[in-house]
């Protein structure tokens, strides 16, 4: 499974943008897809995950009501809808995949795209 990630940018604060990671195999279907970012000096940090069927989704606290997480299985690409965002937002984001485990939404996460930078001016 190889995945890219792209949408990233410059944006205001208060302003949205939508993180898009496409996927690459015909198991995609099959795969939880989670986003995860780093921040400059931070650790990675969990952001969102969906299931493999898009009917069960989890977030981060910090960006609960704010952001979204989609999946369109025709398209094999898996969203981020990013609103109200903050300074405190910025950070290259990664979105992630697997198979998905018992332990979703906990679970770790095989294949990995190269992130996208989200950078939001106050």
């Amino acid at each position: 499974v190889q995945l890219q990630a792209s949408g990233g940018g410059l944006v205001q604060a208060g302003g949205s943008l939508r993180l898009s990671c496409a996927a690459s195999g015909r198991t995609f279907s099959s795969l939880a897809v989670g986003w995860f970012r780093r921040a400059p000096g931070k650790e990675r940090e969990f952001v969102a995950t969906i299931n493999w069927s898009g009917g069960s989704r989890n977030y981060a606290d910090s960006v609960k009501g704010r952001f979204t997480i989609s999946r369109d299985n025709v398209k094999i690409t898996v969203y981020l809808q990013m609103n109200s965002l903050n300074p405190e937002d910025t950070a290259v984001y990664y979105c992630a995949a697997d198979y998905q485990r018992s332990s979703w939404p906990d679970q770790v996460y095989v294949y990995w795209g190269q992130g996208t930078l989200v950078t939001v001016s106050s």
